[in-house]
Parts: C-alpha cells; structure tokens; sequence
C-alpha cells in the first residue's frame, strides 16, 4: 500500500489534508485500494507523510462522513462497500459532496454545521399550537393591547402556570405564588435580588455549575464560591466549611439534573444539605430548567419549604422563544419575589401572559411533550451509539450529554478540533471559577434541530476525533 502516496502531493498547491482526500479517491477509483482494505492508523501516515496526524484524522473524516471509508471502533478504519445506485460516478452523492464543500454555512445561521453549544428542542408541533392560539389572542386578546400588564389582568396566567407546576414534584402551587420572568436565567436574577443584602454577598455555587449562576451574582455585585462536589452532589462536609467561612447567603444549585454532569443528587444527601442550610441560615435557590420527566426524590421546596426558591422556564419542554420562566418564593418571601419583578419590568407583555393562559392547560400539549421527550431520546441513544465507548455521561430525559475526554486531549483543543470539523461544543472551562481548574472533558447539547443523520455524522466526526488525539511527544 506504501506506493500509492508517492505521488500525494506532486503538483499540490492548496491543503495538505485535501491532497490526501483526493488520493485516496483515486486509489478507490482506481481499484489500488479495494473494498475492506484497511487503511493506516492515523499516527502511522502522518509520520510516513511527513505531516501532522490532525491532517490525516480530518482526511479520513471527510472521507468517511461521503461514505467512501468506513470507521470501526476499535479494528480501525476501512475502505467502504462499494455504493449504491443514485451516487454520481465518482462514488459520492450529491448530498454528501454539498456537505462537504460547505460545512460552516448551513444549519442554524450562526456559522456552525451542527450546534451542539444549547439544547434545541424538535419541533413536533408546538410551533403550530403556539400560532393557533396566537392567531385567537390576536383577534379578540383578553388584556387588550392598550394596557400595562396588572397582577390581576394575569391572573388566568399565574393559574394554568400553578397546575403546570404542580406537576413537577414541587408540591402543590397557588397561583398567588407564581412570579413570571423573562425565561430562566431572568428568574435566577429576580431570586437573587429579593434575598441578597449587604454590599458585597456571598453566593455558593457547585464547583462545576451552570455559568448562568455566576453572572447572575456578579450583576448584583456578589463574591461566588464554589463548593466541592461528588458523585451525589454537593459534599455536605464542604458546604458546612463554606457557609461558616464565608457568610454565605444562598446557594445555587441543580440537584436533579446537574448541568453539566447530569449528577442527580439523592434524598439523603439533600437531607443533609438542608440541615446545614438551616444551621447557617442560608437560602437555597433549585434551579430546574432541565429537568423534563417525573421523579420521585422531592424537591428543596418539599424539604424546607421556609428557605427554599424554585426556578424552571418552558425553554427546554416547550420553546425557548417565547422566553418565559417562573420562580417560587418560600411563602413568607413571595412579596419581595414579586416586587422584585414588577419594579424590574412591570410584568410579561400581555400578550404573552394571554397566551400562557391558554398553552400550560391546552389538553394536546401533554401528548406534544410526550412527543418531545421520544424524540431527544432517539437522539440521546444516537450519540450513545457512536461515543458509548468513551465515559460519556447521559439520561434518555435530559437534552445534553457530559463526555470526559481520553487521555491526550484537553478540553480547549478538543472543542477547537470539533468546531474546524463544524460542531460547536462547550468546553468543561465554561462551567467553573475563572481561578478553578477544569476536567477535560466537554459538553454536548441535543440539537433535534438538525436532521437524525445530520446529527449522526456530527457524532461520527467526534468520535474519529477521540480515536485520534493529537499526538504527545516527550521533550
């Protein structure tokens, strides 16, 4: 096999990894490379060509993602049967060579092939439901379009809010308790205003925590520390030693599904947790916007409803476009929760609340997030398929995955790997203290946006990354 790259870069004027592509293709067309003839491991032709083995990993990429070669776990990588009637001549369908030529100019408008950096949810006919139900409001809207939003003009709003909430293990919910918020990330800063004093306050946070968290407090001029963490969650014995040390006001926390590590925390460990927050007299803000499935551990508000705050948002179970989100107070703070959101921003457009109403308690909306649910489960199982045998982290209900890396990679060199080859990921550094170390290791969001085999070969090129990473040489 070591002749048919003599000529490999005669007369080659553009990158080196497209010589290779276009050698390969000739040695397939010319039958020098048969069907199941293995090809070098990459490390092997890069050294043989004199060129870097990120060259050839993303040659062989490209190949495999045209269907030309073939990757298999573990045996290495192979020359593909031969094609199937409706490929062009050369072996490579339209389809693929579109792909190919433009891989940073296609899904989502942001310049990226797939976009794995946010959850995006499928659309299974949400987007028809919300535009019927707009078209209604729109004819005869129940707060008119001429008023400011009024507690009581939301009323109708704040009850379908409080039955969709109490069916996510929080307890039951009236209607007087619920804050509406301009999504998720909104509610965390209306709960951080109604409970922070001082000047310079302490918020606690997970080691690894949602970066949402962080700028919350530095908007309210906040220290944040973080607070070691296990398999089960926050570390009791940590929490105790940063409360006391620290003065601590609150903590902000995702015990049921942690973002990014997808940790579920337990029943004990949260008893444990709420006895030292009792101790210290320290809040405690559950931030549930990932969490989409039923669960039979009770929530912080269940476990000490007296210092407890609930945040969750219709973003990852219905749509992010409508930015709306909801917090809960403990009963007695509801007040400063609410003032909080009407000296803010008065309250959600009227519109917005008018449809609310109607959308939480439409009786097709169960089945459209059941639909949901089935369809990031697909996705879920797709990259579970092809990255399984790596230490990925993953729940079928939960729209992102947690991948610690093999050894060789680093966190930032894999997401700049990934984003050349037109996937866009989040580096573990997102989610830790600027002065704090990370794990290398990456997270990779569900995008049902895309389409399934989209999808598929986005994970078929990270997974050719992770059996090839770049190559350590001692010194």
């Amino acid at each position: 096999m070591d002749t048919i790259w003599s000529d490999t870069f005669d007369g080659s004027s553009g990158p080196k990894y497209r010589a290779v592509v276009e050698r390969i293709r000739r040695a397939v067309r010319g039958k020098e490379l048969k069907a199941g003839e293995k090809l070098p491991p990459v490390r092997e032709l890069a050294y043989q060509l004199s060129i870097t083995p990120g060259t050839v990993a993303r040659a062989y990429k490209i190949l495999t993602d045209e269907g030309v070669l073939q990757a298999e776990v573990g045996r290495g990588t192979f020359v593909a049967p031969p094609v199937s009637a409706g490929q062009d001549e050369q072996g490579f369908g339209e389809s693929e060579l579109v792909l190919d030529v433009a891989p940073h100019n296609r899904e989502g408008g942001d310049g990226y092939h797939v976009n794995l950096f946010s959850p995006h949810l499928p659309s299974v006919g949400q987007a028809g439901l919300i535009r019927e139900l707009l078209g209604d409001i729109a004819k005869e809207p129940p707060s008119g379009f001429m008023h400011y939003p009024s507690r009581e003009g939301a009323r109708p709003a704040r009850e379908a809010a409080a039955r969709w909430l109490s069916e996510r293990a929080v307890g039951r919910v009236r209607e007087t308790e619920v804050v509406f918020s301009n999504g998720g990330q909104n509610a965390l800063c209306l709960v951080l205003q109604a409970v922070l004093r001082g000047r310079r306050p302490v918020v606690l946070v997970e080691e690894l925590s949602y970066p949402g968290f962080r700028r919350a407090a530095e908007l309210l001029r906040a220290d944040v520390v973080p607070v070691a963490m296990d398999a089960d969650g926050i570390i009791p014995e940590a929490l105790e030693i940063a409360a006391r040390q620290h003065d601590a006001q609150i903590l902000c926390t995702s015990p049921e599904a942690h973002n990014p590590t997808l940790t579920h925390t337990p029943l004990e460990r949260r008893r444990a947790l709420v006895e030292i927050a009792r101790r210290h007299d320290l809040q405690i803000l559950e931030d549930n916007c990932y969490h989409v499935a039923e669960t039979a551990v009770p929530s912080y508000r269940l476990l000490a409803p007296e210092r407890s705050w609930y945040v969750t948002s219709i973003s990852k179970s219905i749509t992010p476009a409508l930015r709306v989100g909801f917090a809960l107070a403990p009963k007695d703070r509801t007040v400063h929760l609410r003032r909080a959101a009407e000296h803010g921003f008065f309250g959600l457009a009227t519109p917005l609340t008018d449809l609310m109403a109607r959308l939480l308690v439409d009786p097709r909306l169960d089945a459209l997030s059941v639909k949901t649910h089935e369809v990031i489960r697909d996705y879920v199982q797709c990259a579970v398929n092809v990255l399984g045998s790596y230490q990925l982290v993953w729940r079928p209900d939960i729209p992102f995955l947690w991948l610690p890396l093999p050894l060789g990679w680093r966190a930032g060199a894999f997401v700049q790997a990934a984003e050349a080859e037109g996937v866009r990921l989040r580096s573990a550094e997102d989610f830790v203290m600027r002065s704090s170390r990370a794990p290398h290791a990456v997270r990779l969001s569900i995008n049902a946006g895309v389409e399934a085999d989209t999808f598929e070969r986005a994970m078929l090129r990270l997974r050719l990354l992770l059996d090839n990473p770049p190559e350590l040489i001692a010194v």
